[in-house]
């Protein structure tokens, strides 16, 4: 099957791109990467009558490491997040989660915009954002706002983003995570490599003191992709592990945590209560994996765990 006709728009600036959302506002769909809007077209589950190509807009490609802040323009691609080294010695979380994005070709041209944008509860970004407290930036023709991951993700890829704005980038403040004393990984559990998780975990880790024999947990982040409609902060998680050394008692309680707050769907090869128990382990692997990165800071890989448990 091919797509319904469409007129095609190819903007050279945020203003153009926001000039042409407000006046098609119902009848165009953004195309950045194109690794989701193309199948669903080619299938007629959308048939935009305007399609805003906005590949041309270089200004909203780049990351950007300050003492401060970790900012990351809309069309920075997975693979320019997977590779880059300033991101990987900052918030080592997000090259962690690029490099479990599906195959080369999807990292070649998929944007961490248009993964925020589709806004699936099973996507990698959307997760990390929810952890790490990030913000989203977005733009239309009355100009320019800021919402945080928490308010942006509203109901299964339903978003706080109206139909006339853009999303320009994506900031997440450093000060809760001083790379000399914290740990982050992102983990998740795959039937296979190019499919979406069943259950992914994102969790950071700061602890008081790295150089003590059994650091004490000063501060812990753990969100979910895939264990409810839209990614899954776990605060009571975070709770069991803050103001304690890491033993088996607290990361058990942890995990008991995480699988009684998530709320996943059922899918072909996972049904609900196995998802839960998912949701849990993943979560104790997660935390126990970032605290032992807190501990010893130079190891900052990302790690792939596609085992069942």
């Amino acid at each position: 099957m091919k797509p319904a006709a469409f007129q095609y728009h190819q903007p050279t600036s945020v203003t153009e791109a926001t000039d042409l959302l407000a006046e098609y506002e119902h009848d165009a769909e953004l195309m950045a990467g194109n690794q989701s809007l193309g199948i669903v077209m080619a299938n007629r589950l959308a048939t935009p009558e305007h399609i805003v190509d906005i590949n041309g807009l270089d200004d909203l490609d780049y990351v950007d490491v300050s003492t401060e802040r970790v900012e990351i323009g809309a069309l920075t691609s997975h693979r320019t997040i997977e590779t880059s080294t300033a991101l990987a010695d900052a918030l080592p979380m997000f090259p962690a989660a690029a490099e479990q994005i599906a195959g080369p070709s999807v990292r070649n041209l998929g944007t961490i915009g248009g993964s925020i944008g589709e806004a699936d509860p099973a996507g990698n970004y959307p997760t990390v954002l929810t952890a790490l407290d990030g913000d989203l930036h977005v733009a239309s023709t009355d100009g320019e706002r800021t919402v945080a991951a928490s308010e942006y993700f509203i109901a299964y890829m339903f978003t706080d983003l109206a139909e006339d704005e853009l999303i320009t980038g994506v900031s997440v403040d450093r000060e809760p995570f001083p790379i000399d004393r914290t740990g982050m990984a992102f983990l998740e559990q795959k039937p296979a490599a190019q499919t979406w998780p069943t259950i992914s975990a994102a969790a950071a880790v700061r602890v008081d003191d790295p150089d003590a024999d059994a650091p004490a947990v000063d501060e812990a982040r753990l969100a979910l992709a895939n264990a409810a409609d839209v990614p899954l902060r776990v605060e009571d998680a975070e709770a069991a592990v803050e103001g304690e050394s890491f033993a088996e008692t607290t990361l058990a309680s942890a995990a008991e945590a995480a699988s009684e707050a998530a709320e996943p769907g059922e899918e072909m090869h996972a049904d609900a209560a196995y998802k839960e128990k998912l949701a849990g382990e993943y979560t104790r692997r997660s935390l126990e994996t970032a605290y032992e990165r807190a501990v010893d800071t130079t190891d900052t890989t990302g790690i792939t765990d596609t085992t069942t448990p």
